[in-house]
């Protein structure tokens, strides 16, 4: 009999199975193994970097970068998490690369807000509706990038992502506690930035 549900989602235990038995492959020199990471992860990585760096171009060289370092030092993995493992060393190479250039932080943003794809505006909106998304969407981005570095990671992860507390723990080398407290001033800063721009409040 034939089921009309459709074909099962992959839950986060089978994921993190089929990693596992992936990265074991790869280190035994199975290059098409590894690139079946690469196509997994190669998405949520870059977006991570684009909203660290804040350039599209830089954000593809960390990417790039990231995964290199990971299959060179496969034997490194220890089990857990590959997503979070993966994505430590992004973060980790976005970090490396934000205090080489820690002067020039400001200089990427209008190239982000310029480059970050967003949906086509529909045909019969206002043009002033349009102009008004625009200028949300423009302040967010400030906002974000307003952030401390550490916290704007944790935002990143959760609210973008969709990572749990626990993974982006894992993936931050921090405890718990310092991820939701992170999470919890990231939101707040974030909303007052927004909000102390009254002409977005114009009716």
């Amino acid at each position: 009999m034939t089921s009309s549900e459709g074909p099962a989602r992959t839950t986060p235990e089978a994921a993190a199975e089929r990693d596992l038995q992936l990265v074991q492959d790869a280190r035994r020199g199975n290059v098409a193994a590894f690139n079946q990471l690469v196509l997994s992860y190669q998405d949520l990585l870059y977006n991570v970097a684009l909203r660290l760096v804040g350039d599209p171009e830089t954000a593809a060289d960390v990417t790039q970068d990231a995964f290199i370092s990971a299959y060179r030092h496969l034997d490194q993995f220890k089990g857990g998490s590959f997503r979070a493992w993966l994505l430590r060393i992004v973060t980790n190479a976005s970090y490396d690369l934000l205090r080489d250039r820690q002067r020039h932080n400001s200089e990427s943003l209008d190239m982000l807000i310029e480059e970050s794809s967003y949906d086509a505006p529909d045909p019969g909106e206002l043009p002033e509706t349009v102009v008004l998304r625009q200028e949300w969407i423009g302040k967010l981005e400030e906002g974000l990038r307003s952030l401390a570095v550490e916290q704007r990671t944790v935002l990143i992860l959760y609210d973008l992502h969709g990572l749990s507390y626990e993974e982006i723990a894992a993936t931050l080398q921090i405890s718990l506690g310092t991820v939701k407290s992170r999470l919890n001033r990231a939101r707040r800063r974030l909303r007052d930035y927004v909000m102390s721009h009254p002409e977005l409040w114009k009716p």
